[in-house]
């Protein structure tokens, strides 16, 4: 996880005419809930949401009238104590029609756009690319869009790298995805690089959506493997393990924060997880030692951060669980 920035990322979402509304509307609720997440663990929001169009007022997909619209900024540049998203999203059609004046205004102004991975970066939902593409931004990168647009893609930049049959493709600093609901994928990802993914599993939780893994993503994190159900109860635990590894849990003390006996606690991880609970810890504090002792911190260190008692339970719960369970972790951490 990049360390905070002194102020939060602006995403801009950049709206035409018949803007597909949930390859917006679906990213936008999944970083105001992240916003709504850290605030309520005492953190500051790390998003600030804003929808630039050529136009003041313009209609939605669907017909939703949108007014009050921001402007395309006249300059933007890459801060360091400010960074930048700019969202694009896609449009109806068969095909990608470019040579109306609000779609040629919001060209003109990509193509001043100067990438720099970390500060100003780019976020393509759908057809979304194409106008990357006819931009002149995706030389060079690999990218993806919606199946239906693959081929209008490599037509629009013959020098970018398309990528089919994929939920979405990071090449920092450009990120796309392949449409409609691919772009809450793709911000939930975004929103793990930047808050963890303890956060983008309650944000997952809170959409009742399935957390699919990145392409970047460990092999078996224990932070995603074990999030894909709906049982309230179950979430709430599993989010309080993943903010607070270190603290001293037991199955009482999570069945108590899900208000049912340590019994039917352990049924229900059982039965939706896959995992029981003290395995389910366990593998969450394995996660968070690998990331502390990737950080540069010492056994000792690693062992107190995660919530293990000494170095020696640590590298006890390595060697029963590390090489078995979480295979990254082992290529990781050898030494342990």
């Amino acid at each position: 996880m990049t360390p905070p920035p002194t102020q939060p990322i602006q995403v801009l979402f950049a709206l035409l005419p018949n803007s597909l509304i949930l390859d917006w509307a679906g990213p936008a609720e999944a970083l105001r809930i992240a916003n709504q997440c850290l605030q309520a663990l005492g953190q500051p929001a790390r998003f600030a949401l804003r929808f630039t169009s050529p136009l003041a007022d313009t209609v939605s997909s669907v017909g939703a009238l949108l007014t009050g619209l921001e402007p395309l900024p006249q300059a933007l540049t890459a801060n360091a104590d400010a960074p930048c998203w700019v969202v694009l999203v896609g449009l109806p059609g068969a095909t990608l029609a470019v040579n109306n004046a609000p779609t040629l205004a919001l060209l003109h102004w990509l193509r001043g756009l100067r990438l720099r991975t970390g500060l100003l970066e780019l976020v393509t939902v759908c057809a979304g690319t194409l106008l990357a593409a006819h931009a002149g931004l995706l030389k060079g990168y690999r990218v993806t869009t919606h199946h239906t647009h693959l081929d209008e893609l490599r037509s629009a930049e013959l020098q970018c790298d398309v990528v089919a049959n994929r939920v979405f493709v990071t090449d920092a600093p450009v990120y796309s995805s392949a449409g409609v609901t691919t772009g809450i994928d793709l911000m939930l990802y975004r929103i793990a690089e930047v808050c963890g993914e303890a956060i983008a599993a309650q944000v997952a939780a809170t959409m009742v959506v399935a957390l699919r893994r990145g392409p970047n993503d460990p092999e078996l994190s224990p932070f995603l493997k074990c999030r894909n159900h709906m049982h309230p109860a179950l979430h709430r635990v599993q989010d309080a393990i993943s903010l607070n590894p270190n603290l001293d849990w037991s199955v009482p003390r999570m069945a108590e924060l899900a208000c049912t006996s340590p019994r039917h606690l352990t049924r229900l991880f059982v039965e939706h997880a896959q995992i029981a609970p003290l395995q389910y810890l366990r593998r969450i504090r394995l996660a968070v030692a690998q990331t502390a002792l990737q950080a540069g911190h010492n056994v000792n260190q690693a062992a107190a951060l995660a919530g293990f008692s000494s170095d020696t339970q640590l590298r006890r719960a390595w060697h029963t669980l590390g090489p078995a369970g979480a295979p990254s972790q082992a290529r990781a951490l050898p030494s342990l």
